[in-house]
């Protein structure tokens, strides 16, 4: 596979998830809560199904981990990423910031992602070595002269523990405060790529919830790393606690993971 082809599959991927979504959105589903109290809706397993149909049919050896159907060919040296439906509780609410992300993993890095709002028909792509697209257009961060300036996102501090919450906080102090913007899940990370919002950290995520991300938030001109600083690979989910930091402007992340380290 090239990866035009790569790219050419994750559009219909996307396609065939928004299409399993958008009837479902702000109408009456079925929903029950998952081992964890996660919410899940038919619409995230029918995204899902549908995403994995087409897999099964174009590109049978490579592996799958889905949020909602767990991992098939676990061995596969590519592996896709789905989460159909980043943002369920934001879905379920009627907000359309909610989105469908899809990753493709070489040897455990993400060298492909797509950021699918089906409601608003938005889509950020990113792949390794190419500049990342919204809605067919290059997008680009913004820069960030001190942190004193940055807007910074995260979906809420109800997903950080005590600890890491600390750190969150220590952080907040040094940036924009005022203009802090809390919920939006992966569409914080497009806004980002597109120069809306300058930094996003986030902690507990899974591999399906940021593989996407990092090459769209690079793509851009932006960085993704954990919150040590170290590149985003499948083991950060699990050896890292899934610290997340993506920052659109590189120059500024010496004084974010110093103001996350500040509270030690």
């Amino acid at each position: 596979m090239t990866l035009a082809s790569d790219i050419a599959l994750a559009h219909r991927l996307a396609d065939a998830a928004g299409a399993a979504i958008r009837p479902l959105f702000r109408s009456a589903w079925a929903h029950e809560a998952k081992a964890d109290a996660s919410p899940v809706t038919e619409a995230d397993r029918a995204a899902e199904t549908a995403m994995r149909r087409i897999l099964d049919a174009e590109a049978p050896r490579d592996g799958i981990i889905g949020e909602e159907f767990g991992t098939e060919r676990p061995d596969a040296a590519r592996q896709w990423v789905l989460d159909p439906i980043d943002g369920t509780v934001s879905f379920m609410a009627g907000r359309p910031i909610f989105g469908t992300l899809i990753a493709l993993l070489q040897d455990g890095w993400p060298v492909l992602g797509i950021i699918d709002q089906p409601i608003a028909g938005e889509r950020w792509v990113g792949a390794l070595g190419q500049p990342t697209l919204f809605n067919g257009r290059p997008a680009r961060t913004r820069p960030c002269r001190a942190l004193a300036d940055a807007t910074l996102a995260t979906t809420g501090p109800q997903y950080f523990g005590d600890h890491d919450a600390e750190h969150f906080m220590a952080l907040a102090a040094t940036t924009a405060h005022k203009r802090m913007v809390f919920g939006g899940d992966c569409y914080n990370y497009g806004l980002l790529a597109s120069g809306h919002i300058d930094l996003v950290v986030e902690a507990g995520l899974k591999l399906h919830d940021f593989a996407a991300l990092a090459p769209i938030v690079e793509g851009a001109g932006g960085t993704m790393c954990d919150w040590n600083g170290d590149p985003l690979s499948a083991d950060s989910a699990e050896d890292g606690g899934g610290h997340v930091i993506a920052l659109g402007d590189p120059a500024r992340l010496e004084d974010v993971i110093e103001g996350l380290a500040r509270h030690h």
